[in-house]
């Protein structure tokens, strides 16, 4: 019998009654459930400065060598994605940035996409409108992709997220939960198959 899928879930936010920090939590729970290993991680769990090559040649820092090895440890990735004026957020940009920028003083890490490639990505999104945060996603696959990343068919954009969870934060909604897990279940497949 194979291992567990090892599948990264993180949200591109940071705001304490974030959705998609709410969403992620959710995956996480059901993806344990589907079999996953599953590591959830908070970005604000990690000191990471706004993106600057002068201050990346004085050294990478070292929370973004942390990120860089922990995702490319996990062949899976669930990103949960708010929509900002159209779009993902300067904060899941900056992270991506910092991830895939080579780290000219180590060997190990002189290839930038090192932690992306070959990676399979689903996307989730959450807003308080009927769009769900679509818009991000549009912006974010492109991304993705020339990272090269898989980025998964399926994708779900939660509308209407203020009335989507109850007081535990757990969706209420039947469809939305089979929603969620179509994602989670083609990453984790697409994974295994993939790297089997």
């Amino acid at each position: 019998m194979s291992a567990p899928t090892k599948l990264l879930i993180f949200a591109g936010s940071t705001r304490q009654a974030s959705f998609n920090r709410k969403l992620a939590q959710v995956t996480a729970q059901m993806a344990r459930a589907s079999g996953a290993e599953v590591t959830h991680i908070e970005l604000n769990d990690f000191d990471i400065p706004m993106y600057n090559a002068d201050l990346e040649a004085q050294g990478t820092p070292a929370d973004v060598m942390k990120l860089k090895q922990l995702m490319f440890d996990h062949p899976a990735w669930i990103i949960c994605s708010p929509e900002y004026n159209g779009s993902y957020t300067a904060l899941l940009k900056n992270t991506i940035d910092w991830v895939s920028s080579p780290v000219k003083s180590d060997p190990a890490w002189q290839e930038g996409f090192k932690s992306f490639t070959g990676k399979v990505v689903g996307m989730l999104s959450a807003s308080p409108g009927p769009m769900g945060g679509l818009r991000s996603q549009s912006h974010l696959a492109p991304l993705l992709l020339n990272a090269q990343c898989w980025v998964a068919p399926k994708a779900f954009a939660l509308g209407r997220a203020g009335d989507a969870f109850d007081a535990e934060g757990t969706l209420v909604n039947p469809a939305h939960v089979k929603s969620v897990q179509a994602v989670i279940d083609q990453v984790l497949d697409a994974s295994r198959r993939l790297n089997d």
